[in-house]
């Protein structure tokens, strides 16, 4: 029996895919670039960004015309970052979700132009008044996303990911480059509706802790199956981290149960927020979902 929330999952990636197809097709048009774009955006992915947008969303009692555009940017910006790591100078992958590399299907220099102007495109969503009528906002958001993608978060991290390759690093180490590489946008996901909500501090910063927590777990989850799973079954090529040295949590802890270091971390985390996660169980739900990935 499948568990109830990787049914939901599926069921609100069905939802969004229908929402985004139509956002795309009305942002762009049959231009060689755009097709590249369109491509990458539309090319599989297992929407969980989207997912948790929503779930937070929901909490907070936002429309659907609001969280849609906010995931929906979240999203773009998730695929441009796919497309700039699987170039040759960077992870160098042939496949994603499954499907070639936007520079394998297109050309090297056009995959970069398309993740170029899908960044941009994120931003144009996020700054028009149907993503939320509060100008201040709006550019509140905008200015949280830049922080979450830029230097100290998302391209931050990937740089670290490549400077620790064939390099011994200690575990607060991989921890620092989970949270910006993985955890920035995940954070973002979760805090964003709470800022459309205007809600309280406490809420923001549990939001910030659980963004940062499933970015932890869900990377730790992503380079186990990185190891044991297959490229069926994970859309890309198996086996990179350790063929190019990557230092990862599966590589730190090698022959220990991974599993119940996981199942430990979340201990710890909803001891410090057993409040937020009893009143909103099916946050609690997600991340046991996540760990239980890990077979």
């Amino acid at each position: 029996m499948k568990n109830s929330i990787y049914i939901d999952i599926l069921k609100e990636k069905n939802n969004f895919n229908n929402y985004f197809k139509k956002l795309l097709s009305s942002q762009l048009s049959t231009t060689y670039l755009e097709k590249v774009m369109e491509y990458s955006a539309l090319n599989g992915g297992k929407r969980i960004r989207p997912y948790l947008v929503k779930q937070f969303s929901l909490i907070k009692k936002i429309r659907s015309t609001n969280y849609n555009r906010v995931s929906s940017a979240i999203e773009i910006i998730h695929s441009y970052s796919l497309i700039h790591d699987d170039l040759p100078s960077m992870d160098n992958d042939d496949y994603r979700r499954g499907k070639l590399s936007a520079h394998k299907k297109y050309n090297e220099a056009q995959a970069i132009l398309a993740g170029d102007s899908l960044h941009d495109l994120a931003f144009e969503i996020l700054a028009d008044k149907k993503t939320c009528n509060d100008t201040k906002i709006r550019i509140e958001i905008i200015k949280y996303l830049s922080k979450s993608i830029g230097s100290k978060g998302l391209a931050g991290g990937q740089s670290l990911d490549l400077i620790y390759e064939k390099k011994k690093v200690n575990i607060n180490e991989i921890k620092r480059m989970y949270l910006m590489k993985t955890g920035a946008l995940f954070r973002f996901c979760c805090i964003s509706p709470l800022m459309i909500a205007n809600s309280s501090k406490k809420e923001i910063a549990f939001a910030s802790d659980y963004g940062n927590f499933f970015g932890l777990i869900f990377q730790i989850v992503d380079d186990f199956i990185d190891i044991n799973g297959n490229k069926n079954n994970i859309g890309k090529t198996p086996g990179k981290d350790i063929k190019q040295m990557k230092s990862t949590f599966a590589n730190y802890y090698k022959n220990q149960n991974i599993k119940k270091v996981c199942f430990k971390l979340k201990s710890n985390f909803y001891s410090k927020h057993k409040y937020y996660l009893n009143k909103w169980k099916k946050l609690d739900k997600i991340l046991d979902y996540l760990i239980s990935q890990l077979n």
